[in-house]
């Protein structure tokens, strides 16, 4: 027997956009179709209201995810991405805001409590503040960790490492040990090649030759011929060796012997 369900399943998002607009449109400072995503960008401060009426007015219900990214050339570089879906319409839609090193975005874990979480991977990895939320502390990385690693601007590398001490029961910091003994760095990219040579190179006399392939002229050349078939003979068998005849007996039931 077939279930139907009364979430559809497909939703367009032909409409979408003229229908949300109309309740979110004193916030909204630009809205677009991209992907074959909704995306809504709208004023900081009134993120949370944004976001209350989409779940309240337009059913979507869940948070999925907040993500941050970083753009270091505008003068607001981080954006701060919800995701949200609605279970009864089986669609989802991305609102966004931005803001700076300075200004914290209001929380939405007024709304969903999962947010706080959320919140705090966006606090850990940008350095985006949430203003309101109470539980704002790193998540991912150490709570020593200095700086936030998914800002474009974060160094590659450092002069400490951590680990986890078994002796001490916690994190420690030591500097960092890269053994470069065996190593040279040219910094050439490997298409331009380098001045030295490397090992097993000096048994090389130079570049082959790619105009001029090498052939077999004579079949002395490869190693064969009626002699050396002669000598591969010596010493071996050239028939297989006599088989045995063996007798089976069986039984009146026709098992084995």
């Amino acid at each position: 027997m077939a279930v139907h369900h009364s979430a559809p399943k497909y939703a367009a998002n032909e409409g979408v956009i003229d229908a949300l607009s109309e309740s979110i449109s004193i916030w909204v400072v630009d809205a677009q179709e991209k992907h074959g995503e909704i995306i809504f960008i709208v004023q900081r401060d009134a993120i949370e209201d944004v976001l209350r009426t989409l779940r309240d007015d337009h059913k979507y219900q869940q948070l999925m995810e907040i993500a941050g990214a970083d753009y270091p050339d505008r003068p607001e570089r981080f954006e701060v991405v919800y995701m949200l879906l609605s279970l009864t319409k089986n669609h989802r839609i991305i609102v966004k805001c931005s803001t700076d090193e300075a200004t914290p975005v209001p929380t939405v874990t007024t709304l969903w409590p999962n947010a706080g979480w959320l919140e705090r991977e966006v606090f850990d990895m940008y350095g985006v503040t949430f203003a309101g939320n109470k539980d704002l502390r790193r998540i991912l990385t150490d709570y020593g960790f200095e700086g936030h690693p998914f800002r474009k601007d974060f160094p590659m590398t450092g002069y400490t490492e951590l680990r986890y001490s078994e002796e001490e029961k916690r994190v420690v910091y030591e500097p960092v040990e890269l053994p470069q003994d065996m190593r040279t760095f040219d910094f050439l990219s490997p298409w331009e090649g380098s001045d030295y040579v490397l090992p097993g190179d000096e048994k090389a006399d130079g570049a082959p030759d790619v105009d001029k392939p090498k052939v077999t002229e004579t079949p002395a050349d490869t190693g064969a011929g009626k002699q050396a078939e002669e000598n591969a003979e010596e010493g071996t068998d050239a028939v297989p060796p006599d088989m045995v005849e063996v007798e089976i007996e069986r039984d009146e039931k026709g098992g084995g012997a």
